[in-house]
């Protein structure tokens, strides 16, 4: 009882969320990147972005990046079982496969798996200095997959001077996690290194099991850029990651989800090598880059061989170029042209396919209160030719502390290799394309020491691809995309629509005191002609709501807590299997000792919730970590 009592006094006190205030202010000077591919105030942007710095990831003590993500506005997180099982992070009710993941300029969405996605389970915070979280399709400067929106993660940059930080922590399940960062420069070198490790015994995959599926990961990134003379440099970025999950699966003789020894392994490589050149004073920005994603997995069946029972080889290497223009102080013109060569291999066969593409956008100030941003793009598929894709936004930030936001933004996500070109594949799939438009409005009062927003959004996708079965008359019909497909095949049969309000609270009611939430409902609706038309999509609640809380004293002690409920929501698209509401409660503390060290711990699921995000796979209960955090600056 205690708990549904604590999340009506969350809901009453923070009907909302963003991001904390770190301090006094009536104007909003973040510098983001994601809305155009170009650093602006967010007071310019009239795209719904929410921003999460490196203090706020310490401050929530976060290990694994999904689970922070999953209290922000606009967001659901699943994930199937325990720490390394897949998760599937969706913004506004999209497919997790329409989140566009992008880590220091390299897009990581995986060429090798079905619907092209990123797997968020193993994105560690070891490295991570600020996410992006930009809501609603935004093709225009991202291409292909940004059609629920586009996650930007960004790692520690390198700085002048030495900075060194680590981490050491253990908890629940065995649970280690370390890490350690290095950053610093001299002239025109700067560079930085973080590596990081994971290891815990953690839970049964399959909530009917009882052996833990453990998960072992260990990794590291690094930044190094040298600036030949002022203005006109080189910039090399790396991250590797090699991670290993048990899993659970379908033994004989019931053939029930239930224990196994099977296991995963995953290796991650990114990298980016670009140069950079400011040219006419500053006012001509020039940026050139070549990037690689190269991504392996593989399954193991032990009991029966050696030998992987599943291999994925995902590849894609790209060279961008992109320029920004100052054309006058009140214009500026943003565009590029990119082409992408992704790659998908499995046990039998290997393919590939490229993708050219040609982008421009202008800003404009017609008054120092308003910004304007216009935009298109077109693609040039190997596979299925041409497509071209528009966008715009405004944003009026009057001096009362007002901001409103207006924008319109279209989505193209390329159909997959593996939904080309595998033993289910289509050569004829088009496009999914979706169109959304949004209008918010923010409002920053008290000093500074309040901000609410509310955000409006509606989405509509069509041509989304999707695997159907194949009928013995559609098998046998000429000319059928289902002649010679018994198992079925992927096809362009599915349309949805989605629409919601996002609300927004930050308030700073004295120093030291900061108070964060959020509220969201999302109706996302399938509208494909057939047995499922109306109903939910599947694992798409239609209401969360989370409140954030820390006080730190003059002598140093923080307290904070998170609440999130999560409301009702259905496992299959035929709405039969529901998964239940929750909630989730979590304490945190940390001490400083010193200038240097900090010692914190965290309780999760502090009521011992046994819920579901996903039908059949077990989850965390309470669980304590306690830690040690270490940072010298010179």
């Amino acid at each position: 009882m205690l708990k549904y009592l604590l999340l009506s006094a969350a809901a009453i006190a923070a009907p909302a969320a963003a991001q904390s205030l770190d301090q006094p202010s009536t104007n909003d000077d973040r510098i983001v990147v994601t809305a155009t591919r170009a650093e602006q105030s967010v007071r310019e942007v009239g795209q719904a972005i929410t921003v999460i710095d490196r203090d706020e990831i310490e401050r929530r003590q976060t290990v694994v990046v999904s689970d922070l993500l999953a209290t922000m506005p606009g967001v659901t997180v699943t994930r199937n079982g325990s720490i390394g099982g897949f998760t599937g992070v969706r913004l506004r009710g999209a497919e997790a496969e329409q989140t566009l993941v992008v880590i220091d300029g390299v897009r990581v969405n995986d060429p090798s798996s079905p619907g092209g996605g990123f797997d968020f389970a193993n994105l560690l915070s070891s490295s991570v200095e600020r996410i992006e979280i930009l809501r609603g399709p935004n093709s225009v400067p991202w291409g292909s997959q940004a059609i629920g929106g586009v996650v930007n993660i960004i790692t520690a940059q390198p700085t002048e001077g030495l900075r060194v930080r680590g981490n050491a922590e253990y908890g629940y399940a065995d649970q280690v996690f370390t890490s350690a960062g290095v950053a610093g420069g001299t002239g025109g070198l700067t560079g930085s290194l973080t590596g990081g490790y994971l290891r815990t015994d953690g839970i049964s995959s399959a909530a009917v099991g009882s052996e833990r599926d453990g998960y072992r990961q260990y990794g590291a990134n690094g930044r190094l850029g040298y600036e030949i003379v002022p203005g006109i440099g080189v910039d090399l970025r790396g991250w590797y990651a090699h991670s290993r999950a048990r899993l659970d699966g379908f033994p004989a003789p019931a053939f029930t989800f239930a224990d196994t020894n099977e296991y995963s392994t995953m290796q991650e490589v990114y990298g980016y090598a670009g140069v950079h050149a400011d040219l006419a004073d500053g006012r001509f920005r020039n940026r050139a880059a070549f990037t690689i994603a190269d991504i392996n997995r593989d399954n193991y069946a032990p009991d029966f061989g050696d030998e992987p029972s599943f291999i994925g080889r995902g590849r894609s290497e790209r060279y961008e170029y992109q320029g920004d223009f100052r054309l006058i102080e009140q214009a500026r013109l943003v565009g590029g042209v990119e082409h992408e060569t992704s790659r998908y291999g499995d046990d039998f066969a290997r393919y590939s396919v490229g993708i050219t593409s040609v982008y421009g956008q202008l800003i404009v100030k017609p008054v120092d209160m308003l910004t304007l941003t216009g935009g298109v793009r077109n693609d040039d598929h190997d596979q299925f030719g041409s497509h071209t894709t528009f966008g715009g936004d405004a944003a009026l930030a009057l001096d009362t502390g007002t901001t409103l936001r207006a924008s319109y933004g279209e989505g193209f996500k390329a159909p997959t290799l593996y939904q080309l070109y595998s033993d289910f594949g289509n050569g004829r799939l088009d496009p999914e394309t979706a169109r959304n438009y949004d209008l918010g409005v923010e409002q920053t009062f008290l000093g500074g020491r309040a901000r609410v927003g509310a955000t409006y959004f509606n989405r509509r996708t069509k041509n989304q691809i999707n695997f159907r079965s194949c009928t013995l008359a559609e098998r046998n019909t000429a000319g059928s995309i289902c002649v010679g497909r018994p198992f079925g095949v992927y096809d362009n049969i599915q349309r949805a629509d989605a629409e919601g309000v996002e609300l927004t609270i930050a308030l700073m009611p004295v120093d030291g005191f900061t108070v964060t939430g959020n509220y969201n409902y999302i109706d996302s609706e399938n509208r494909t002609p057939g047995a499922n038309f109306g109903r939910d999509l599947a694992r798409r609640p239609h209401q969360t709501v989370t409140m954030n809380a820390d006080y730190r004293w003059s002598f140093g002690l923080s307290l904070g807590g998170t609440i999130t409920h999560v409301g009702d929501s259905f496992d299959n698209a035929a709405n039969t299997v529901r998964l239940d509401g929750y909630v989730l409660a979590g304490l945190r503390a940390e001490f400083p000792i010193g200038e240097r060290l900090v010692i914190y711990g965290r309780v999760d699921n502090l009521f011992d919730e046994d819920y579901r995000s996903v039908a059949g796979y077990g989850t965390v209960g309470r669980a304590a970590f306690g830690g040690i955090r270490v940072k010298l600056d010179q």
